[in-house]
């Protein structure tokens, strides 16, 4: 179920607690009724994806304290938005995505080895600061990427850029435009 479809069935669900409820709410306008249940909905979804669990993120200090320079270091963790079956982490040499609940499947993309990267967020995302992150590489197995549903995406998309830029001079790797 996509975001979208999740927050609907969140906004209905409140709708309905509210008319079982047998609150008067006829003194309240139609229009700050939607925004009143709008807004519980939205704080109870982002409540929810706090207690299944906690994106890791550290900042530029922590990550330069103590490391080594040849050593693979976790930049950010992290999942999609309500979900329990998918996990992100970036490290300084790739792109980690581990899939499952009971069995697990990790797949690897090399910093190194990508072309793009790209976010984007709709006006729902927006409003609950979620979004898309869009790599592409030359992995012949799995040329493109998706990292979905990600909190604070400018955030991580910027992590994961200086990551990539990283990783391309520290294999002296350099970037060049056709005319």
């Amino acid at each position: 179920m996509n975001l979208d479809k999740i927050r609907a069935t969140m906004i209905s669900s409140v709708w309905q607690a509210l008319a079982q409820s047998g609150v008067d709410l006829s003194a309240v306008s139609a229009e700050e009724q939607e925004k009143m249940v709008a807004k519980i909905a939205d704080t109870v979804l982002v409540t929810m994806d706090q207690i299944m669990g906690e994106e890791i993120q550290q900042t530029p200090e922590e990550l330069s304290t103590n490391a080594d320079e040849t050593e693979e270091r976790v930049l950010w963790e992290g999942r999609p938005f309500l979900s329990l079956v998918e996990h992100y982490t970036v490290t300084t040499e790739r792109l980690k995505i581990t899939r499952g609940l009971v069995g697990r499947k990790g797949e690897n993309f090399e910093l190194v080895r990508m072309q793009d990267i790209d976010y984007k967020q709709n006006i729902g995302e927006r409003i609950t600061n979620l979004g898309d992150i869009f790599i592409k590489g030359q992995d012949s197995s799995n040329p493109e990427v998706v990292m979905r549903n990600i909190a604070k995406p400018d955030e991580v998309y910027e992590v994961l850029r200086k990551a990539w830029l990283e990783a391309r001079k520290r294999h002296g790797l350099q970037f060049r435009e056709f005319m």
